[in-house]
């Protein structure tokens, strides 16, 4: 009869591996709530996500990756709202058969993120679970008063713009997954690793965020597909946009995945884990948008113009109008 490992109880472990990450407003993580203080002058942007085993992860996925996404999901919605990073706090319900050592690499991974983001832990609950591993994350960031991004700023003549490359997170997911897909295999090893490294550790625009404050007009981050989170912003700010699909950006590993199997192209613009900036701007304010990102080591794409057309988005690919069945990821 094999015994059970010995595990640290709920506080020994809160003081063991988080009270560590966590900064001033966090007070040792030793209280039932944080405090925050904002500057004069700032205002407080909140976002929270849920990561469950099975959904958003595989359960077998490094502990380390998780704790990456789980942050870095947030902490790209901060950025897409021009905000910078005060704090989080964590939700973790720890299912039957955890370890200490995954508990340490999940420290550590979350360490690692919040350090680069200068974002600390400030307090949370640590709970168990018979069910698969489930974790939670609020984020808090800040902004000058009155300079969030809203979705709803859009305006009809303002560029649509992207950060970065599109489809590699969706791609990565196939190629990371149990089931492999035959187009892997017509892939190079450093292509593959590529998107599934983009898949497991999102990278939230963060050095693109004051930029935003002052230039764009609308933004968010793409989590759920370019097509879906398009739709969102558009039907927010009661406009509609005429997109040039051939003008997504696409790495060279996601355009090789799609020249082994065309079929890709629409997984690309629809299956999210993107985690890039969507968002528009005025012609007179692209070239400061476009000067930003090259200062941050970004591509920004214009991939088209919107419209006052409210709800009506034309796609176009090769000169072809295109439809979508499904514009995104949805849970139910």
């Amino acid at each position: 009869m094999t015994s059970e490992p010995q595990r640290p109880g709920e506080f020994e472990l809160i003081a063991r591996h988080f009270a560590p990450i966590s900064g001033r407003d966090g007070l040792g993580l030793l209280d039932d709530a944080a405090l925050l203080r904002p500057s004069r002058g700032y205002e407080l942007v909140v976002t929270a996500d849920a990561l469950v085993a099975g959904v958003h992860f595989f359960a077998d996925d490094p502990a380390g990756s998780i704790a990456r996404k789980a942050l870095a999901v947030n902490l790209s919605d901060l950025a897409a709202k021009g905000a910078r990073p005060d704090g989080f706090v964590l939700t973790l319900a720890l299912p039957k058969g955890w370890t200490e050592d995954w508990l340490a690499a999940f420290a550590a991974g979350l360490a690692a993120i919040a350090g680069e983001a200068a974002c600390p832990l400030i307090g949370g609950d640590t709970v168990s679970t018979t069910g698969p591993l489930t974790l939670s994350i609020t984020a808090f960031g800040s902004v000058p008063a009155g300079r969030m991004v809203l979705r709803s700023g859009a305006k009809p003549g303002d560029l649509v713009l992207v950060t970065g490359t599109i489809g590699d997170g969706a791609l990565g997911l196939r190629a990371h997954g149990p089931d492999r897909p035959e187009w892997i295999a017509r892939l190079s090893e450093a292509d593959g690793a590529f998107l599934v490294d983009r898949y497991l550790h999102p990278q939230p625009r963060l050095t693109f965020a004051q930029a935003l404050q002052l230039h764009a007009s609308a933004a968010m981050d793409i989590s759920d597909g370019l097509v879906g989170d398009l739709g969102k912003l558009l039907a927010a700010s009661r406009v509609g946009a005429e997109i040039d699909l051939d003008a997504v950006p696409f790495s060279v590993a996601a355009r090789n995945a799609v020249m082994a199997d065309p079929a890709l192209a629409e997984l690309a613009w629809t299956g999210g884990d993107d985690y890039e900036i969507l968002c528009t701007a005025s012609e007179m304010e692209f070239p400061s948008l476009v000067a930003a990102a090259q200062a941050a080591g970004l591509g920004l794409a214009r991939i088209g113009r919107v419209t006052a057309e409210a709800g009506t988005v034309r796609y176009s690919e090769a000169g072809r109008p295109r439809s979508f069945a499904r514009g995104s990821f949805v849970h139910f």
